[in-house]
């Protein structure tokens, strides 16, 4: 389970370093890599629900297995494409698959463990989720640069295919493909609510992902405008529909769960500064210095290893910590940025401080992350696994485009635009994105212990 969960976090992020590569290789546009890149994360993000609550009715095991075979099929069409549009096709699939697959993650988690072995699966779960992003830069750079056979790009596609065929196998053999007895009748698939989301989140998303490449032109306003109302209306007929007795899509007493609602800031936070300082780094270094795909992609092995080691620890540590390391992680994340941005400051590589802040920065994250999800997800009930599940895994989705939006849209704009007597240049912009980031950070700590005291 874990290691399909790496592979659908893997691939949010390891087109990036290969878009030039698949640009002249396709004769694609600008437009075309853009939404080559943000196709997937598209269709992941309106379908998680939906396929949490699909694996809640048919079988947990059975709706990951189905969507690991649907990611695996368009990831061979992906290797394979001919085209720029038949491409951006696969990578809507490839995103549909994954959100079939991975809400079934935490709620197999949800449903297997109890206890010290819920937290520790839980906080292996983080370190697979967040280390797959940087890890995904890091893949993509090693992939294209060793140009396997000549096939250039497409071996960051091909790569899931052998894998995702062995874990075909293995998860016929291991997973519970039934439903739980007495599970068929419980909910409704509620299909008003589905609409309702769905849409609200793709105006939500496409924008998001869309808005920098087209200059931000009026549709995208009117998009997030039109998210905005049928949130509201899907927040309105879910709880009437609660009321009534019926089934909603996410039961009220999940949100009103202790810590959920801290769950959902801070999941957003920390995604949106982990996503934007990935993507802010990237263009920097890439494009600023003048970096290889490789080299770009190894520069995030320090924030991995470092936001890995430090997932699948934390619980060790003393027990009166426990409390504050979300908060302290935020903290640190707004530390460490800074740092970031003040090696790179100067216009040369960074030097000793950048290894420190690159450190920094993943232990800040994992300290963040992990202890949130796990304190949220812990002491929910088995029969409200699919509803979290599905909640926070499209919250953690959203966190990521936000961040890329945002600070992306803020690094792009900064080199852009003209200071008094010249242009910022690279290192200046990614210098004011980052104080950007450790702010953002530090609303993070500052709005955790305020909702803790509430």
């Amino acid at each position: 389970m874990l290691a399909a969960l790496f592979m659908a976090a893997l691939d949010v992020f390891i087109v990036n370093v290969a878009a030039p590569s698949i640009g002249s290789g396709l004769h694609a546009s600008g437009a075309d890599l853009q939404l080559v890149i943000a196709g997937y994360t598209i269709t992941y993000s309106v379908f998680l629900i939906t396929g949490a609550r699909l694996g809640d009715r048919l079988g947990h095991g059975r709706v990951h297995l189905a969507g690991l075979a649907l990611f695996t099929l368009a990831s061979l069409a992906c290797g394979l494409a001919q085209g720029a549009t038949g491409l951006i096709v696969f990578r809507l699939v490839q995103g549909l698959g994954s959100a079939l697959m991975i809400p079934q993650v935490l709620s197999l988690i949800q449903r297997s463990f109890t206890g010290e072995a819920r937290a520790r699966a839980l906080g292996a779960y983080s370190a697979v989720l967040a280390v797959g992003a940087a890890a995904g830069q890091v893949a993509g750079g090693v992939l294209v640069s060793v140009d396997l056979l000549g096939t250039g790009w497409r071996p960051v596609f091909l790569v899931n295919v052998p894998v995702g065929a062995l874990l075909l196998v293995l998860g016929r053999r291991v997973l519970p493909l039934g439903v739980t007895a007495g599970r068929r009748r419980v909910r409704a698939l509620d299909l008003p609510g589905l609409v309702l989301l769905g849409a609200a989140v793709s105006l939500l998303t496409v924008p998001l992902v869309l808005g920098q490449e087209e200059d931000w032109p009026l549709w995208t306003w009117l998009s997030l405008a039109a998210a905005v109302v049928l949130f509201v209306l899907f927040c309105g007929y879910e709880s009437r529909l609660a009321r009534r007795g019926g089934a909603p899509l996410i039961r009220p007493r999940v949100l009103r769960h202790p810590g959920i609602g801290r769950a959902v800031f801070r999941i957003l936070a920390v995604m949106s500064v982990n996503a934007g300082f990935l993507f802010a780094l990237t263009l920097h270094v890439q494009g600023g210095l003048g970096y290889s795909a490789l080299r770009a992609g190894l520069s995030f092995v320090p924030t991995a290893a470092v936001f890995g080691a430090v997932s699948l620890t934390w619980r060790r540590w003393p027990a009166a910590w426990q409390r504050a390391l979300a908060p302290a992680g935020f903290t640190l994340t707004a530390v460490s940025v800074a740092v970031v941005g003040l090696a790179f400051h100067g216009g040369g590589d960074g030097g000793a401080l950048l290894y420190a802040g690159y450190a920094g920065t993943g232990a800040g994250l994992a300290l963040a992350f992990s202890p949130t999800l796990t304190g949220a997800l812990a002491t929910v009930r088995p029969e409200d696994a699919a509803d979290a599940s599905g909640l926070l895994a499209t919250v953690t989705q959203l966190g990521q485009l936000i961040g890329v939006a945002a600070f992306g849209t803020l690094f792009l704009n900064r080199l852009e635009s003209y200071g008094v007597l010249r242009p910022y240049t690279s290192a200046e912009a990614f210098w004011v994105c980052a104080w950007a980031l450790a702010g953002t950070a530090a609303v993070g700590a500052v709005s955790g212990l305020v909702l803790r005291r509430r």
